[in-house]
């Protein structure tokens, strides 16, 4: 009866994935995050804070120091405004992986959420797709309002600046994903240091204070394989007007790594919850 009840919306997946992993419910997911965040409002705006602090510590501490950098296309622009958007980026990645790792953990090892849902319709992937839908959106929430925040300080020069948020959504949905994956090995709240330990450096050798050209050639490659550099890159592209065809590339790059995170996931899942 399951599968006859199942929407018909989704049809394509039902038919590519194996039978009990997804049932086109993964909405009720999403919903379930609204309602539990919606009595704890305080976790989005201390999200939006942070890197807005980061932001103002720039823009009235080394911002006085350093007054201009090489941007893209090798135009001179302000150092705030090339911080800025990596500051974005950054933003949407805490956001995403805070959801798609803490709470998942939570959720798995100690509450047994996805145990209840799964004697329902509901399928792994359902799960998957659903709290990684969530982490995009709080992702999202992040993005406008940090570039609210850019738009008053007027750090927004160009039109091409609004696709900002759809490339921060993106970040979004590939932190989300591959940390959700992550969060599936995962054993004992201490191990949650291990994902301050990738974050961190993401965060700081990303080039998001300096450019990639600062590197010695070897960091450089490594650095060049980060997710959160690519989001930058084609952040701080948009943000001034500088387009390239390397954005595609950017955008290739953290689409695959996002849909592999989320095939991964829901594999995980698979194994762990319907043994």
């Amino acid at each position: 009866m399951a599968v006859l009840d199942r929407p018909k919306r989704g049809g394509l997946l039902l038919r590519m994935l194996p039978a009990g992993m997804y049932s086109g419910r993964a909405s009720a997911l999403v919903e379930r995050s609204m309602l539990v965040y919606s009595r704890a409002w305080l976790l989005f705006v201390s999200g939006i804070c942070e890197p807005f602090f980061y932001l103002l510590a720039v823009q009235f501490g080394l911002g006085k120091l350093v007054t201009q950098v090489v941007g893209p296309g090798g135009h001179p622009i302000s150092y705030v405004a090339f911080v800025a958007p990596a500051m974005l980026a950054s933003s949407a990645m805490n956001g995403a992986v805070f959801d798609s790792t803490f709470g998942v953990f939570f959720k798995v090892r100690y509450a047994k959420t996805y145990d209840a849902m799964l004697a329902t319709p509901i399928g792994p992937f359902d799960i998957a797709l659903g709290e990684i839908s969530w982490a995009v959106i709080r992702g999202g929430i992040y993005a406008v309002a940090f570039f609210g925040v850019m738009a008053a300080m007027g750090l927004v020069v160009t039109p091409w600046a609004i696709l900002i948020v759809p490339a921060a959504i993106l970040v979004a949905f590939t932190f989300a994903a591959v940390g959700m994956a992550c969060s599936t090995f995962l054993r004992s709240p201490s191990q949650f240091d291990l994902v301050q330990l990738a974050l961190v450096p993401l965060f700081l050798f990303s080039a998001t204070f300096y450019p990639l050209t600062v590197y010695p050639h070897a960091l450089r490659i490594v650095v060049e394989c980060s997710p959160l550099y690519h989001g930058v890159e084609l952040m701080r592209g948009l943000s001034v007007g500088v387009l390239s065809p390397g954005m595609f590339g950017h955008v290739a790059y953290l689409l695959a790594l996002a849909l592999f995170g989320l095939y991964a996931t829901s594999r995980r899942l698979g194994s762990l919850l319907l043994r």
